[in-house]
C-alpha cells in the first residue's frame, strides 16, 4: 500500500479512531508507563519528536507528566493531527507542542532533539532499506546520546507461534468491540500492507539505522517497543 494510500485510511478514520480503539488502552498505558521510564534522566526542558504522532495519545502522557517538555508532532493525516491538535488544547499543553503536517523530510530544520519517539509507524514501510533509512532520518534529527522509542507489530509470520498469536490478537480486537468486517480488514492488511517481521530483525533495521543496541522493553501480543540510543558523535 502506498504511503498516500495509507494516509487516506487515517484521515477517513480519525474523527473516531480513539473512539475505535477506547477499550484497547490497557495495552496502550503499560506502553506509556514503561515510556515513562525509558526516558527517565532526560532534561527537564527536553525537545522530544514524536514521529506519526497520530491522535497524541503519546504527547498527551507525556506533557501530563513532565510540564516543561515540548514536543513536535510530526503526522502526515491532516485529519488526524487536527485531533492532536485538539487534544492538546483541551490539555492545555498545545503551546508546548508544534504540529507539522507532512513526513520528516518536510520537517523545517532545528535544533536536535533530546528523544524522540515512533509507534506503530515503520511497520508499513515494506522494504527493509527503506525501513532502515527512515531510522536513518529519525537519527539524524536528534542529539548524539539521544533516546529513541519505537513499537511496531513484530512476529515469524513463519512459524506455528505466529498462527496461534494472530488468532488471538484478532479475539482481542472483537472483545475490544471492533466490528467483524473490520477484524478481516485487519488480518488482510497484515498479510499484505504490514511488514510483520521477527522481533530480532525489527532491532536489526533499527541498528541499520543509525541507533546503537536496541532493547526490546515490551511486548503485548503482537506489539513489540524499543529503546535505543543515537551513538555519541565520535562513535558514529
Amino acid at each position: 500500500m502506498r504511503s498516500d494510500e495509507i494516509k487516506a485510511i487515517f484521515d477517513q478514520q480519525a474523527t473516531c479512531y480513539d473512539e475505535r480503539w477506547a477499550r484497547t488502552a490497557p495495552i496502550r498505558e503499560a506502553l506509556h508507563f514503561l515510556l515513562e521510564a525509558v526516558f527517565a534522566g532526560l532534561p527537564a526542558d527536553a525537545r522530544v519528536l514524536c514521529v506519526g504522532a497520530g491522535t497524541g495519545e503519546e504527547i498527551a502522557y507525556l506533557a501530563r507528566r513532565f510540564p516543561r517538555w515540548s514536543f513536535t508532532a510530526v503526522e502526515p493525516s491532516g485529519a488526524m493531527l487536527e485531533v492532536c491538535r485538539n487534544k492538546a488544547i483541551e490539555g492545555g499543553y498545545a503551546e508546548r507542542c508544534q504540529f507539522h503536517e507532512g513526513y520528516l523530510q518536510s520537517l523545517p530544520e532545528q535544533n536536535a532533539f533530546d528523544a524522540a519517539t515512533c509507534f506503530l509507524v515503520s511497520q508499513f514501510i515494506l522494504e527493509p532499506d527503506a525501513r532502515a533509512e527512515f531510522f536513518r532520518a529519525i537519527a539524524s534529527r536528534l542529539r548524539p546520546g539521544a533516546r529513541l522509542a519505537s513499537s511496531d507489530l513484530a512476529s515469524d509470520v513463519t512459524s506455528v507461534e505466529y498462527t496461534a498469536l494472530l488468532e488471538t490478537w484478532m479475539n482481542m480486537m472483537t472483545v475490544a468491540g471492533i466490528p467483524a468486517a473490520g477484524v478481516e480488514q485487519m488480518r488482510t492488511a497484515y498479510s499484505r500492507d504490514v511488514a510483520v517481521l521477527p522481533p530480532e530483525r525489527v532491532a536489526s533495521i533499527i541498528e541499520s539505522g543509525g541507533f546503537a543496541d536496541p532493547v526490546l522493553f515490551y511486548q503485548a501480543g503482537l506489539i513489540h517497543a524499543w529503546y535505543s540510543t543515537r551513538p555519541p558523535a565520535d562513535a558514529q
